[in-house]
């Protein structure tokens, strides 16, 4: 029988941060649809997750960056009325630089952490809100606000997956649709490995374990948060930023320029 619940589709499921969704989510009841390259580490992970949970799991391998993937993947979310959540977990770090970096990887970010997400996340949207009902989590990263570091391309592609998120819990706010940014900070994944960094030089009071970042991400979902900053000890702080954005508002389109920039452009 299918869960009470519904079924939770994550992708980048096979390590780190998708796979303990999985195991988390499981444990609450759901049934899944697990999403990554990686056949084999998806089949183990789902044998284990039915054997410990008793849920349904289903592996779905796909390469988010082959058009032919990921269309499979957008359609499972248009038209399987049992999903009522979607993880949009699945993504890459590149290039740290932008100046002589590799452009087919600067568009892999582009692709699979913008690209791939927009339409997963379209997809689901449009599905869960002809149902009035289920669940987007986004996970972003706190380098949305640090844009110094991790490479531009990388914090530009999480900042945008902020905005969007804000964006879309708008329009489907009379939807019965929930949506929720996550921003981790530093965790301790694969992702170290395949961006090439040293996890060993970090300072560890700044490096996160995936099992505390995931069960306090769902706190916030459970809290209905639409922006969840795990490492965040005020969330006042996040708030203030919010508001200073908010008091920006008015301001953002004039019909004349500001006071300082008049007449600095005319010739003497």
């Amino acid at each position: 029988m299918s869960s009470a619940k519904g079924t939770a589709l994550v992708t980048g499921a096979s390590s780190g941060i998708g796979a303990t969704y999985a195991d988390r989510l499981a444990r609450r009841g759901y049934d899944l649809v697990l999403i990554a390259r990686d056949k084999d580490r998806l089949a183990a992970s789902a044998k284990k997750l039915t054997a410990e949970t008793g849920v349904k799991v289903e592996v779905l391998p796909a390469d988010l960056n082959k058009k032919s993937d990921l269309s499979r993947v957008e359609k499972r979310l248009a038209e399987d009325a049992s999903i009522t959540l979607f993880v949009n977990n699945a993504g890459i770090v590149g290039p740290t630089q932008t100046t002589g970096a590799d452009l087919d990887a600067l568009e892999d970010v582009i692709a699979l952490n913008v690209v791939a997400a927009t339409r997963l996340a379209a997809a689901a949207a449009t599905a869960f809100a002809k149902r009035n009902k289920g669940g987007i989590i986004n996970i972003s990263s706190a380098v949305a606000f640090i844009h110094e570091r991790f490479g531009s391309a990388y914090g530009a592609s999480k900042a945008y997956l902020l905005h969007f998120s804000q964006s879309l819990a708008h329009e489907l706010k009379d939807k019965g649709v929930q949506v929720q940014a996550v921003l981790p900070g530093v965790t301790r994944t694969e992702i170290f490995d395949r961006a090439g960094i040293d996890a060993s030089v970090l300072d560890p009071n700044t490096v996160m374990e995936v099992g505390e970042l995931v069960d306090a991400a769902l706190v916030g979902f459970d809290k209905h948060e639409l922006v969840t900053i795990p490492s965040l000890p005020e969330v006042a702080d996040y708030q203030a930023i919010e508001a200073a954005r908010v008091r920006l508002l008015p301001n953002l389109s004039r019909n004349h320029p500001a006071e300082r920039y008049r007449g600095l452009g005319k010739a003497a």
